[in-house]
């Protein structure tokens, strides 16, 4: 198969770069609502207290939603840098799940499993988005 071969499976592209657009704005939404919200929050589990600062949770989410959106338009124009920038960001995404997945299990295990198959799609068939 050549780079100007287009599958079926090019849909899985397609896939992971709207994932990563609604990301992007879901993370840009949030924060922006972090922002303007409070200073901080604390959160009880069964390992113990929580306390994160709300303001560079912000940021960092700011930060990281408009890269996403902008790596996510750069895939659906078939950029090929953007494959890797994006599978860099999402590995990244997946580590802070991990981190996270004693404080909200559920939420993390979905979001993990959503990164994997970003991931997945991206490295098998993302070669596919280019010749789209």
């Amino acid at each position: 198969m050549t780079d100007n071969t287009v599958t079926g499976w090019v849909g899985w592209g397609v896939f992971a770069a709207v994932i990563l657009i609604i990301s992007g704005l879901l993370n840009i939404f949030h924060g922006l609502q972090a922002l303007i919200g409070p200073d901080s929050l604390f959160f009880t589990t069964e390992a113990g207290l929580f306390s994160v600062d709300i303001q560079s949770w912000g940021w960092f989410h700011l930060i990281i939603g408009v890269l996403l959106l902008l790596i996510g338009i750069a895939l659906l124009g078939g950029a090929t840098w953007a494959r890797m920038i994006a599978i860099i960001l999402v590995a990244l995404n997946a580590l802070a799940q991990l981190t996270l997945i004693a404080a909200q299990p559920w939420l993390s295990l979905a979001v993990l499993a959503i990164d994997i198959l970003v991931i997945y799609a991206l490295t098998v068939h993302g070669r596919e988005l280019k010749a789209r």
